[in-house]
């Protein structure tokens, strides 16, 4: 006989833990399913997740108003996550962001007139969210990150507090530790169907095994593209993206110890990178972490996505991310890096879809469009409050964060 729950939240990645931590606040009766991370990911068939990381950039600075909510209700918890399950996974280091100067950009191409540069859109969005910044020419960049060579005529936003970098495995340790203590079961399993018969919705793995629950929640990232999860195809674009790490040696810790994360943008048509400072890894070396895919690979199935992960990455990116390197701290050693495979999933609206399915006891959760590391807890509170209610009943966004099929 099938085990029973109220509500079945299937991915126990970063919205659905924090989702499965919420909803458990306000019920009893919830399940987590979800596997962990696989030992040896090329021999591994099963499903993967992009929070098997150690640093994530976060910031309450952000040019949309939406995901700046997202993003600061959840920096606003990370205190009393951290508190309640004792897992540090916040590191306030200050977020860097810099492109080219706005005076340069103004006095070399004057029909850019009325565009704003990346830095204005920057400075603009942090005025609207009354955040403090200090802004910093070339020379202040020079004197106080001098570890980076930024091209001339750089400028650079600061943003000191509430900024930085979480820990994904960590955070998700953290919401998964606090949603069991509330009573959530916590099932390492992969599910493979989920099926809605009248007032029951069927769960079943692929280890053989069956759950019902009143309702589901499906928030599998990328794979949620699975028909067998939500009933149709979801209209979720899933790229593949290759970061690239190199091991920062002890006697480079000295003049990094004090480096922040970073965003930069080289020109203002490229979408540019995001670098990690110095980490310490599971295998025990310390690295910087690099992302910035050139050019995007999508990848159309839940095949090509497991196939993606076992891959490892693409050289070719991580011969780009090289080359940025070299230019954007020269003194580093980057003899001695490697690469890892994660995915993006974008939804047509670029907000995070977080809606019913077409039967009405099966949610859908995903959709992070590349920014959700740091506001994962907030969406997975929306995503608990849509599977408990029904429907969202924040009224504090002006976006319909629906779901949408092919």
């Amino acid at each position: 006989m099938a085990a029973r729950f109220k509500y079945i939240i299937i991915g126990s990645g970063m919205m659905g833990a924090a989702a499965a931590r919420h909803l458990s606040k306000w019920t009893d009766g919830v399940a987590l399913i979800g596997p962990g991370e696989p030992d040896d990911y090329q021999r591994h068939d099963g499903v993967f997740a992009s929070h098997y990381d150690e640093a994530r950039i976060t910031r309450t600075i952000d040019q949309d108003p939406v995901w700046a909510r997202l993003a600061n209700r959840s920096i606003e918890r990370y205190g009393e996550i951290a508190s309640e399950s004792g897992i540090d996974f916040y590191s306030e280091v200050g977020c860097l962001m810099v492109g080219p100067g706005r005076a340069g950009l103004q006095s070399s191409a004057p029909g850019r007139t009325g565009q704003p540069s990346y830095v204005g859109r920057v400075l603009d969005a942090a005025g609207r969210l009354g955040v403090e910044t200090e802004t910093l020419g070339h020379e202040a960049l020079s004197n106080r990150f001098s570890y980076f060579a930024f091209q001339d005529g750089a400028e650079g936003v600061w943003e000191e507090k509430r900024a930085g970098h979480i820990n994904p495995r960590r955070l998700v340790k953290a919401q998964v530790m606090l949603a069991e203590r509330q009573g959530a079961t916590l099932i390492p399993e992969t599910v493979s169907a989920v099926r809605q018969d009248g007032a029951i919705v069927t769960v079943t793995t692929a280890e053989g095994r069956s759950y019902t629950a009143d309702k589901v929640l499906v928030a599998a990232g990328g794979f949620s593209i699975n028909e067998a999860l939500v009933g149709a195809r979801l209209d979720l674009s899933v790229y593949a993206r290759t970061i690239a790490f190199y091991e920062v040696g002890e006697g480079a810790m000295e003049e990094l110890k004090a480096m922040p994360s970073l965003i930069w943008k080289w020109n203002e048509e490229d979408d540019g990178i995001y670098l990690l400072p110095p980490v310490r890894y599971p295998d025990g070396k310390t690295y910087v972490k690099i992302g910035g895919d050139p050019d995007d690979l999508l990848l159309p199935s839940e095949p090509e996505i497991r196939d993606w992960f076992k891959s490892g990455g693409r050289e070719t990116t991580r011969r780009h991310l090289t080359d940025v390197m070299e230019r954007l701290m020269p003194r580093l050693d980057l003899s001695r890096s490697s690469m890892a495979a994660c995915v993006t999933s974008f939804t047509p609206n670029n907000y995070p879809a977080i809606a019913m399915t077409a039967f009405d006891r099966i949610g859908v959760l995903t959709g992070g469009c590349g920014a959700a590391a740091k506001s994962s807890d907030e969406i997975g509170r929306l995503g608990a409050e849509l599977i408990f209610n029904g429907s969202i009943i924040d009224d504090g966004y002006p976006v319909d964060f629906h779901a949408e099929y092919r």
